[in-house]
Formats: C-alpha cells, sequence, structure tokens
C-alpha cells in the first residue's frame, strides 16, 4: 500500500471513524445476525443473509482504513515548500482555453473534496500539477480530453 500524506486533523479524524466502526457498529451487526438467526432456518433466511452480507462489508471497510492509517504519514504545513505545487499546497492556476482561474488544494484521497475547493494528488488535475513552478503551464489529461492550466500561484 502506498504512503498517504495527510494532516493531523484527517488523521484523528479517521482514527475516531475506525474507533466507531469497532466499537459500535461491529457489535450493531452482530445483534443483527443473532436476532435474524432466531427467526428460523438459515436456509431461506434473507434477513440472515443480508446481516451476514453487511457484516462482511462493514470487516472490509475496517481492513481497508486501518490499511489507510497504517500508511499514513502526517504532513507539517509549516515545513511545506511553496516554491512548486506539492500535498497540501494550495495552487492557483488559469483554464488556457476559457480563462477562468481556479484555486485547488493538493490533498490525500482521504481528504478530497471538490466542493472545498481540495483535489485528490492522485487525481488527474492533481497528478497533471504535482511538482510545477509559477509560470509552467500543465497539460492535464481528462476524459473530455488534454486540458492546459497554467499555473498562477502557490502558497499554504
Amino acid at each position: 500500500m502506498s504512503i498517504q500524506y495527510v494532516t493531523k486533523e484527517t488523521l484523528d479524524r479517521m482514527q475516531a471513524e475506525l474507533q466507531k466502526m469497532r466499537s459500535v457498529d461491529r457489535p450493531a451487526a452482530a445483534r443483527a445476525i443473532a436476532e435474524a438467526r432466531e427467526k428460523g432456518d438459515l436456509k431461506e433466511n434473507a434477513e440472515y443473509d443480508a446481516a451476514k452480507e453487511a457484516q462482511g462489508i462493514l470487516e472490509a471497510k475496517i481492513k481497508q482504513l486501518e490499511g489507510v492509517i497504517a500508511s499514513a504519514r502526517i504532513v507539517d504545513e509549516s515545513t511545506i515548500d511553496t516554491s512548486r505545487v506539492a500535498i497540501l499546497t494550495k495552487v492557483t492556476v488559469t483554464n488556457i482555453a476559457t480563462g477562468k482561474k481556479m484555486t485547488y488544494q493538493i490533498v490525500s484521497e482521504q481528504e478530497a473534496d471538490l466542493k472545498l475547493g481540495k483535489i485528490s494528488v492522485t487525481s488527474p488535475i492533481g497528478k497533471g500539477l504535482l511538482g510545477k513552478y509559477p509560470g509552467e503551464t500543465a497539460e492535464v489529461v481528462v476524459p473530455a480530453g488534454v486540458v492546459k492550466f497554467r499555473v498562477e500561484e502557490i502558497n499554504v
């Protein structure tokens, strides 16, 4: 699994979510299975099958989140180099074709939220901008084709 660079707040949020899954959701899933089991023949018990499937999905989510937390590395904003686009930097770009300016913060997959202007470092735009300096042009391959962005400003 690759390293996930996150802020302290995001790591705390993920750990709280994992704790909730383990202490609240897991016992609830076990209770649902026990209740369904009491309703009779397990071969024809759709409620039992659904409860077992929900438990399996929950366990997969727990394992996935444990893996992300295990590979997480906290990034300190005070040590970020703003001379080029890097994780946790805010970059203002201009779409060369439309002239429209946008500001994005480059974040980990767990923190990505386009409504808040946070794009994943693994997204096409995030990958295309990574390592660019102010004044450079990034050619980003998106489903609609190639979009060119000029990096205007980088800050934290």
